[in-house]
């Protein structure tokens, strides 16, 4: 006799290790999903351990993983990416001996270029909530550009502009460490939505060039005290900081404590 109750598909394959349950949807829309040999459905559920699902002609077998959060400080030149046959180190590589045999989800991305605080969790849940819209989830950003970006335009990155098709904007915006003309090359920026390197396209459509980005706070956690490509695994208190609201500052602002410009 088997008790478990029926849960969402998407649930079930997060839970199992194969991907987030963003991906999930993904997979189910395009058709790579089968259940009992029949073609899987959005918002269908499933009983595990009664119903046979597939994933691209895989089996996919629950498989009860411990639930670890990680926190990495990124350094530039790796990809968020379990897989990717153009790069042969990824964040995933550089994982603890200990974790190897895990699956992990990257609950935020960030680019190549990019750097600093990521998070890594084998909680498909965790992972929907950090990513999921609905939750306001502040990621704080330092910003070095080449150009020094003048005050009386920070107003500009919060109302935002379309590039593309896509409004591109920030929440909150502060030139650092301002001149006699409260002009910068550094800001901190404040994101609780994000697209795909929508700082960097930002920043760009206003014609200044990104020279360093980095992700130095989510929520209430800071990133102090990891050392590059280094990971923390986090307690049940630490997870609870990625969801706190930290609070507002000025547009004039200090740097970052951590901020060490010979690094890297």
């Amino acid at each position: 006799m088997n008790d478990a109750e029926p849960i969402r598909l998407q649930k079930h394959l997060a839970d199992s290790g194969v991907c987030s349950r963003r991906a999930a949807e993904a997979l189910i829309a395009q058709g790579e999903v089968w259940v009992n040999s029949t073609r899987a459905t959005l918002g269908q559920k499933i009983t595990p351990g009664v119903d046979k699902v597939t994933v691209s002609g895989k089996s996919v077998r629950p498989a009860a993983q411990p639930r670890i959060t990680l926190a990495m400080h990124k350094p530039r030149g790796l990809i968020c990416s379990n897989d990717d046959p153009h790069h042969t180190e990824t964040i995933f590589t550089v994982l603890p001996r200990e974790f190897a045999k895990l699956r992990f989800f990257c609950a935020g991305r960030l680019d190549k270029d990019s750097e600093g605080l990521v998070i890594l969790t084998t909680d498909g849940d965790l992972a929907h909530r950090l990513m999921h819209p609905s939750n306001v989830v502040v990621k704080r950003y330092y910003v070095e550009l080449k150009q020094p970006f003048p005050f009386a335009r920070v107003p500009l990155l919060l109302k935002g502009i379309v590039f593309d098709g896509e409004r591109l904007k920030v929440e909150h915006a502060a030139v650092v460490n301002p001149g006699p003309t409260r002009a910068s090359t550094q800001l901190d920026v404040h994101m609780h939505h994000g697209k795909k390197r929508e700082i960097r396209q930002l920043f760009m459509a206003l014609g200044y060039d990104v020279k360093r980005l980095r992700r130095y706070q989510i929520g209430a956690f800071p990133l102090r005290g990891i050392p590059l490509r280094a990971m923390k695994q986090l307690s049940t208190k630490e997870i609870e900081l990625l969801f706190r609201v930290p609070r507002p500052q000025g547009k004039e602002a200090s740097p970052p404590a951590f901020i060490d410009h010979d690094e890297n």
